[in-house]
C-alpha cells in the first residue's frame, strides 16, 4: 500500500497521518455548518470540541494498548503506545467520553448529538481511506471485487501473511467508506424529522455497531476471544447499553417521526 502519502521538504508525510487530520477537519467543517443551520453555536462548545479531540486520541490509543496487552502480554504495551491509536471504536468512546467532560468544564447544559453525529460519519470515512492505504485490506475470499497487493506493497503493511502471499482479500475498509457515506446522507435526511435533541447520535452508533460486528468477519484482525475479534468483543460488552437506551427512547415515542407517513383512506396523511 502507501505508508508515505508525499515527501514535503524532505520530510515525508505519512498517508494515515495524513487523512486523520483530514478526518478532523471535515468533521469540524461539517459540525460547525451543522451548528449554524440550527442556529446552535456557542462559545462553550470549544471546551467541548478540544474534549473530543483529546479524548478520542487517548481512547484509540489506550484501545491499542489493551487490545496488545490481551492478544500479546503486558510486554506489547510500549510498542501499541508508540505505534497505536488506530482504534475507532476505542476513539468515539474517548470521544464521548471527553464531550462530557468538555460540557461541564464548560458549563454547557445542552444535548449535541444532533450536531455531531453527521460530523462524526463523514470523519470516519475521510479516516478509513487512511486505513484502506496503509493496513491489511481484509481475510481471504473468491468475491469478484476482491484485491491483492503488489510484493513491494506488501512489504510496506505489518502482520499480513495474505498480503505477501498475493491471496484475494475482502477491501474491508472499502465496505466501511461506503457504509459511512450512507450513514452520513441518512443522517442528513432524518436530522428534522427527530423533536428529541441529541436522538440522532445514538441511532447512528447502534446503526453503526450493528454494521461493525458484522464487517469485522471480512477484515483482517486476528479473533480475540471465542473467535471473535477484540472490536466485535467490545461491541458485545456494549451494545445492549445502547440497545436499552433506544428501547427505551422508542417507548416513549422518541422515534415516531421515523416512521414513513401512511395515506388515510379518505386520501389524507395519517
Amino acid at each position: 500500500m502507501h505508508p508515505v502519502l508525499v515527501t514535503v521538504a524532505g520530510f515525508p508525510v505519512g498517508t494515515h497521518a495524513f487523512f486523520v487530520a483530514l478526518a478532523f477537519g471535515v468533521g469540524l467543517a461539517v459540525f460547525l455548518a451543522e451548528a449554524r443551520r440550527r442556529a446552535a453555536w456557542d462559545e462553550r462548545l470549544l471546551p467541548v470540541l478540544a474534549g473530543i479531540a483529546v479524548g478520542g486520541a487517548l481512547g484509540a490509543r489506550a484501545a491499542s494498548m489493551i487490545e496488545a496487552a490481551l492478544a500479546d502480554g503486558t510486554g506489547a504495551l510500549a510498542w501499541a503506545w508508540i505505534y497505536g491509536g488506530r482504534s475507532i471504536l476505542g476513539g468515539l468512546s474517548g470521544a464521548y467520553v471527553g464531550a462530557l467532560v468538555g460540557k461541564r468544564m464548560a458549563g454547557y447544559p445542552h444535548r449535541t448529538g444532533d450536531l455531531f453525529a453527521p460530523a462524526v460519519a463523514l470523519a470516519l470515512a475521510v479516516g478509513r481511506i487512511g486505513c484502506f492505504l496503509t493496513e491489511a485490506p481484509g481475510r481471504p475470499t473468491s468475491l469478484p471485487w476482491a484485491i491483492t497487493v503488489s510484493p513491494e506493497q506488501a512489504a510496506a503493511i505489518p502482520e499480513c501473511p495474505g498480503c505477501v502471499a498475493g491471496v484475494a482479500m475482502h477491501p474491508s475498509f472499502l465496505y466501511e467508506i461506503a457504509f459511512l457515506v450512507l450513514a452520513f446522507g441518512a443522517l442528513r435526511a432524518l436530522r428534522d424529522r427527530l423533536t428529541a435533541p441529541g436522538e440522532l447520535f445514538p441511532l447512528f452508533l447502534a446503526a453503526y455497531a450493528i454494521f461493525r460486528f458484522g464487517v469485522e468477519f471480512t477484515r483482517a484482525n486476528p479473533p480475540l476471544l471465542g473467535g471473535l475479534t477484540g472490536s466485535q468483543v467490545f461491541l458485545v460488552v456494549a451494545f445492549p447499553l445502547l440497545a436499552a437506551h433506544l428501547v427505551r427512547e422508542a417507548r416513549r415515542g422518541t422515534y415516531a417521526g421515523l416512521r414513513p407517513a401512511t395515506r388515510s383512506p379518505v386520501g389524507g396523511l395519517a
